[in-house]
């Protein structure tokens, strides 16, 4: 897999005209252009600068799979949910801008903020940032700890004893306590909203195949799968070539602290949507462990009782 030229460190803890680039048409997209140059390897190449959440790295690997972006791009991440800052020096020598859109709140690294600091004529396109609860509809991100379960949150705060927040969290029809329905259709509407932003399109086909396979790792950590479709849609809209599939990441390419965990689905989630997957002995790679959802769920309540708040560590050393 070729090696992306730079990635700025961190780890992973209104419609509008998505593709944004002046009047400069798709086709021109080439190397040749006096923006971004580099040199990699003895070969000259443009930079493209990928402004993206933990997805941005493994979109890089795959869209050097096209054998024509390879030629004539070398990647550098910045990460966006790090707040790392982007330097005036590589924005004005961009040779293509790769980014997720970013609101107002987000200050001098908000989306209108860092086009306003490209060169004019040089090219960019919203890409997207896939995000899809559907598996995990208990799945909370509120702060003060990691992979949140409202559920078992709640079990917790009830002061009940080890043995029957896990027998709670197991036995009761999650169904009569959630509106399950309703928490796929919000997850929908929500994705539907931040797909709006890019014109590389990905929803419909999560929700025609999340069923039958997963496609997520986590809420917001895509597999190869979405990774190649997002990678094949930017790509087009670039007027590139294609990846090649066999040079497209695998799993394990996908890198630690994305590729080594894998999101415990609980069985009454699964059953209830009719998930393929998900059933109540299937053991899920858990940084590097195999662990059931039962087995996950008991590390949760463990780690939440011994009031440590850093569960991602935990699971690491549990």
């Amino acid at each position: 897999m070729a090696a992306l030229v730079a990635e700025s460190g961190g780890h992973f803890k209104g419609r509008g005209a998505a593709l944004t680039a002046p009047p400069l048409a798709l086709h021109t997209f080439r190397v040749g252009s006096r923006h971004g140059h580099c040199n990699v390897s003895g070969v000259d190449k443009r930079t493209a600068i990928l402004h993206a959440n933990c997805q941005g790295r493994p979109l890089a690997e795959a869209l050097l799979a096209s054998p024509e972006f390879a030629r004539g791009f070398a990647p550098r991440v910045y990460l966006n949910y790090a707040r790392q800052p982007v330097p005036e020096a590589d924005l004005a020598s961009c040779g293509l801008f790769l980014y997720q859109h970013l609101g107002p709140e987000w200050g001098e690294l908000s989306s209108a903020a860092l086009l306003g600091r490209l060169p004019a004529d040089c090219p960019r396109l919203c890409i997207p940032n896939m995000f899809f609860r559907g598996p995990w509809p208990l799945w909370s991100g509120a702060a003060g700890f990691d992979y949140r379960d409202i559920y078992l949150d709640h079990l917790l705060s009830l002061g009940l004893p080890r043995r029957d927040i896990l027998h709670l969290c197991l036995s009761t029809p999650l169904d009569r306590k959630y509106d399950l329905n309703a928490l796929l259709a919000e997850t929908a509407a929500r994705e539907r909203e931040r797909q709006a932003h890019t014109p590389v399109q990905y929803l419909d086909h999560v929700l025609e195949h999340w069923r039958a396979r997963p496609l997520y790792l986590s809420v917001n950590h895509p597999g190869p799968e979405l990774i190649a479709l997002a990678a094949a849609g930017i790509l087009r809209h670039l007027g590139l070539a294609a990846p090649q599939p066999s040079r497209l990441p695998t799993l394990a390419a996908l890198g630690e602290g994305y590729a080594d965990f894998e999101l415990p689905v609980h069985p009454q989630a699964a059953a209830f949507y009719g998930l393929a997957y998900g059933h109540a002995g299937q053991a899920f790679n858990v940084y590097g462990k195999a662990r059931t959802f039962a087995q996950y769920a008991a590390a949760y309540v463990d780690c939440r009782l011994a009031g440590l708040g850093d569960f991602i560590s935990y699971l690491h050393l549990a």
